[in-house]
């Protein structure tokens, strides 16, 4: 019963929320390798409980980039950068109510980000049922390497409300609803579209132009499910729309098991799909075509099918020290299919190059120890 209930918190940790998260430690390794980009780099977290009603946490983060992906590799070079991340966080605990207080900092050359997040879940009718409710607020400083007068600004804000629901002893279900609005400098600095020169044979770069204002809501259903053998099954389904004309669907499945007393293995599998903003075009027909002009290949028109496999190792039940600790390792194999983007690198005639499409890894290993 003790896998059951470490799969059931991984899966739904807002599940039962009127328990304060236990006391760890969790050290991680994390790489993605795709599309000419490596991003790599460790990440440290502890939680302390503070008496019977405050846990605090903290987190720090690092990404280190090396990228020579397509968009580097068309209108610039090939760079490297490191991005740090810190965050605090507090849960106070009152009967069936968790209260959650989130400070978090990013900085990376050209770009800073702070947000504060607060969050409130309660439990009810016999505690099979919960709700939650957070919201969050961020301010982005958007620079541009090599260019010290450059300096924009961003603000985010997001809403969210879900419902988890245990429907029998089996099967627990959640839906939740998440509503974001951003304003200010929305586009990146370095990034270009292009245009059909007036003798249709030869094209010409001019940077992206991106409205100001964005508005996006998701909504998400997901489920999980008991089997004999203290299996389970979970999936989910999840629906995205915003005002730049985007609409995406994705749909996941995953079956979790253990094996014997300390290991737990999972394979899931994810399926994307999502349409192109209204102002994306992979070549204008010609310089100023409209008001808004994108060619971000995360604005067009692309699937991408997600293979994971995972394992968690727990040791360590008879140490004095800690109550325990676990080993986990999770691979996932990621291909993009672009729709309506263009692979520049290839030289062909205007207009008829190939699509892009290509393939990532992303790898996380990290320890824990509960104590």
């Amino acid at each position: 019963m003790r896998i059951l209930g470490l799969l059931f918190l991984c899966l739904y940790g807002n599940a039962l929320a009127a328990v304060l998260p236990e006391e760890r430690a969790d050290l991680l390794y994390h790489s993605y390798d795709g599309g000419g980009a490596v991003i790599d780099g460790p990440s440290f977290l502890v939680r302390k409980n503070l008496g019977d009603s405050v846990s605090v946490g903290l987190n720090h983060y690092v990404d280190n980039v090396t990228s020579a992906s397509i968009d580097v590799l068309v209108n610039a070079s090939e760079y490297t950068e490191n991005r740090e991340e810190n965050s605090v966080n507090i849960d106070y605990l009152r009967q069936k109510t968790t209260m959650s207080l989130g400070y978090t900092i990013s900085k990376e050359s050209d770009f800073d980000a702070t947000t504060v997040s607060l969050g409130i879940s309660q439990d009810m009718f016999g505690d099979l049922t919960t709700v939650s409710m957070s919201f969050a607020l961020g301010d982005n400083i958007v620079g541009q390497n090599g260019d010290d007068t450059f300096e924009e600004t961003a603000k985010v804000r997001s809403y969210r409300i879900g419902v988890s629901q245990i429907l029998t002893k089996s099967l627990l279900m959640a839906l939740t609803f998440e509503a974001i609005t951003d304003q200010g400098y929305l586009n990146n600095p370095y990034r270009s579209v292009r245009y059909l020169n007036p003798d249709g044979s030869t094209y010409s770069f001019q940077p992206e132009v991106y409205p100001q204002t964005r508005t996006s809501n998701a909504v998400a259903l997901r489920a999980n499910y008991y089997l004999p053998q203290r299996a389970a099954l979970h999936g989910g389904v999840r629906l995205f729309d915003d005002s730049w004309g985007i609409d995406a669907i994705t749909y996941e499945v995953g079956y979790t098991f253990p094996y014997g007393d300390n290991l737990i293995i999972e394979a899931s599998y994810r399926y994307h799909d999502q349409g192109s903003a209204d102002f994306y075009s992979d070549l204008f027909p010609f310089e100023d075509a409209q008001n808004f002009l994108a060619r971000d290949k995360e604005l067009s028109t692309f699937t991408s099918t997600t293979f994971g496999v995972g394992a968690s190792y727990e040791f360590g039940r008879s140490w004095s020290a800690i109550e325990r600790g676990s080993l986990n390792l999770q691979l996932d194999f990621i291909s993009f299919e672009y729709l309506d983007f263009s692979d520049l690198t290839v030289v062909a005639p205007v207009g008829s190059e190939p699509l892009y499409s290509f393939d990532a890894t992303v790898t996380r290993f990290f320890a824990s120890l509960w104590f």
